[in-house]
C-alpha cells in the first residue's frame, strides 16, 4: 500500500516471450514474501508448462500458484484471497478482459496487483487484455528480448508451425516455448498470408 495515500495500485511487466517477464515478476514476489507480505498469485489453466499451480520462467524458477479458468467469472479470485496485500497474475495475455476490473477492484481494496504477459500476439497485435491494463496501471514497465535472427531488441512473438512462420490466420492463443516460439524485432518478424 502506498504509504501516503494507503492505496493500492496495479503494476504490469510486459513485453516479448523471452524477455525476462515472468523472472521480474518471480523476482518482486520474492521481495515482497522477504519484506513480510502476504502474497496470492494466479495462473491461467491453460498454462501447464511448468505444471499445475505454478508459474515458472525459462530459466528453471518457479512460484506456487492456484490456477483459474481463464474464461469463467474471474470474481472466484476474491474467494481464494484471504487478505493478501499482494496478489499477482502471469500470462494475463490469457484471461478474458474481466481481469481489467479484477485488478482495478483489488488495487481499490488496498492491494497491489502485479500483472505479467506478452502484450502482443503473434502478429504484432495488441493483445488483450494488456493495453487496457497498461492504461490504468500505475507502474509499466516493457521488456525486450534479443531478436533471434539478427540480435537487436526484440519486440515481437515469432510463431512456428512445422518449422514455419505461423499463418496470419492461425488462431491467436497457442500456450508453447521454444518450439513454438522465438522473438524477433520488428524488421525480422513474418507471417505467412498464402
Amino acid at each position: 500500500m502506498h504509504a501516503i495515500t494507503n492505496s493500492g495500485w496495479i503494476e504490469v511487466i510486459t513485453g516479448s516471450m523471452f524477455s525476462g517477464k515472468t523472472e521480474e515478476l518471480l523476482r518482486r514476489l520474492r521481495r515482497a514474501e522477504i519484506a513480510g507480505q502476504e502474497v496470492a498469485v494466479f495462473t491461467p489453466a491453460i498454462d501447464d508448462r511448468y505444471g499445475d499451480d505454478v508459474i515458472g520462467s525459462h530459466d528453471g524458477r518457479s512460484w506456487d500458484a492456484t490456477a483459474i479458468d481463464p474464461e469463467t467469472d474471474l470474481q472466484q479470485i476474491f474467494a481464494e484471497c484471504n487478505g493478501e496485500a499482494v496478489v499477482a497474475f502471469d500470462e494475463a495475455n490469457f484471461f478474458s478482459d474481466s481481469l481489467v476490473d479484477i485488478c482495478e477492484e483489488l488495487a481499490a481494496d488496498d492491494r497491489r496487483v502485479i500483472v505479467s504477459g506478452t502484450d502482443q500476439t503473434y502478429r504484432g497485435e495488441p493483445f488483450d487484455p494488456l493495453p487496457q491494463l497498461i492504461a490504468v496501471a500505475e507502474y509499466v514497465e516493457k521488456f525486450q528480448a534479443i531478436c533471434a535472427v539478427c540480435g537487436e531488441p526484440a519486440t515481437r512473438n515469432q510463431r512456428f508451425v512445422d518449422g514455419e512462420p505461423a499463418h496470419v490466420d492461425d488462431p491467436t492463443i497457442l500456450v508453447g516455448a521454444e518450439e513454438s516460439y522465438e522473438a524477433r524485432c520488428r524488421h525480422c518478424h513474418t507471417l505467412r498470408d498464402d
